[in-house]
């Protein structure tokens, strides 16, 4: 058995939230139902779920085509000595994103 639940949200709240679920990989009934089930087993507001921009691929929305011209030309500055080393690159990283 189940019941439904109706909630009247602001036309751009559900908007935001739907494109944000989508975003996320689901759909806002499923989100409420994740929040739910996560409410009643931890006995309280369960969580925070957010996107956090630096987990956004910033090569998610290319096309092939621009994928291959940004290889290109990352070859070009490798050729041309525009690069450094793994170890700074991972420092660099570390110390932006807390990891």
């Amino acid at each position: 058995m189940s019941s439904t639940i109706q909630v009247r949200v602001d036309d751009n709240l559900k908007k935001k939230a739907d494109r944000l679920f989508k975003d996320l990989g689901t759909d806002t009934t499923t989100a409420i139902r994740i929040f739910l089930t996560q409410a009643v087993a931890s006995n309280g507001f369960p969580f925070e779920i957010k996107r956090n921009p630096a987990d956004v691929s910033p090569y998610g929305v290319l096309s092939e085509d621009e994928l291959l011209e940004r290889l290109s030309k990352a070859r070009e500055h490798s050729a041309q000595g525009k690069q450094r080393e793994a170890k700074a690159v991972v420092s660099d990283m570390r110390s932006k994103y807390g990891l």
